[in-house]
């Protein structure tokens, strides 16, 4: 990415630790901004929350190579480690539509897989973009009721502004669209993929044993032939 006056600038996607704890109230503060911005989705985290999950090592942070905070995202884990949730993901508006957004979040997805690989990972979203990046990295659109069941998971979404609509709904119904990326799913899809695989393999390998077959017969025919018929055929 260029900025402007056109210089490159290079990201750095990592595992937020102590020496990032600087960058908490900052990335609290864009949060909350983007939210009112969009309408909808978590208003504010807590400086103290985020810098926990810093020293945890459940966060993903971006910044430029001079130290500049680019993109944040945590992990939060439900129902003693059955959920896994990729949540709080917000870019630097100066640094948006630069793939930096897709960047955190694979980077985020494969500290879920390294922590929690049994667990499923959730997230629920009312942005498109995300969406995308989701369905790329494997998730697939869930109903509700199949996210996790636990009053503190929900209570996430109480400085919402569509909060009301959740409730009311008695958590079936709201505008974000759940996700998911069931690693039990994914291993039957890997398998199903490398049985289609090897099944078109063997079609293609039994198709040439044919063909050469085929060749050697019409190759020993022209043997008994003679050279002449041999060059013909």
């Amino acid at each position: 990415m260029k900025n402007k006056e056109g210089i490159d600038i290079r990201f750095v996607v990592q595992l937020a630790t102590e020496d990032h704890l600087h960058y908490a109230e900052t990335i609290c503060s864009e949060m909350e901004e983007s939210a009112k911005k969009r309408g909808t989705g978590i208003a504010k985290r807590s400086a103290i929350y985020i810098m926990e999950k810093m020293v945890e090592g459940k966060a993903i942070i971006a910044t430029t190579q001079t130290g500049e905070w680019v993109g944040f995202c945590y992990i939060e884990t439900w129902e003693h480690g059955k959920f896994v949730a990729n949540s709080g993901l917000i870019v630097h508006p100066d640094f948006r539509n630069s793939g930096i957004a897709k960047a955190i979040k694979a980077k985020a997805f494969e500290l879920s897989r390294k922590k929690y690989p049994q667990a499923k990972i959730i997230g629920i979203t009312t942005s498109l973009a995300v969406m995308k990046i989701n369905s790329d990295l494997g998730y697939e659109p869930v109903t509700f009721s199949e996210l996790p069941a636990d009053d503190a998971f929900w209570k996430g979404c109480a400085s919402c502004v569509n909060y009301d609509v959740l409730t009311r709904t008695n958590r079936k119904h709201c505008l974000c669209t759940g996700m998911m990326y069931n690693p039990e799913e994914a291993k039957k899809n890997e398998k199903n993929e490398t049985w289609n695989f090897l099944k078109e393999s063997k079609l293609y390998e039994r198709w040439m044993q044919i063909k050469q077959r085929v060749l050697l017969r019409r190759e020993e025919r022209a043997k008994k032939k003679g050279p002449e018929a041999m060059l013909v055929s």
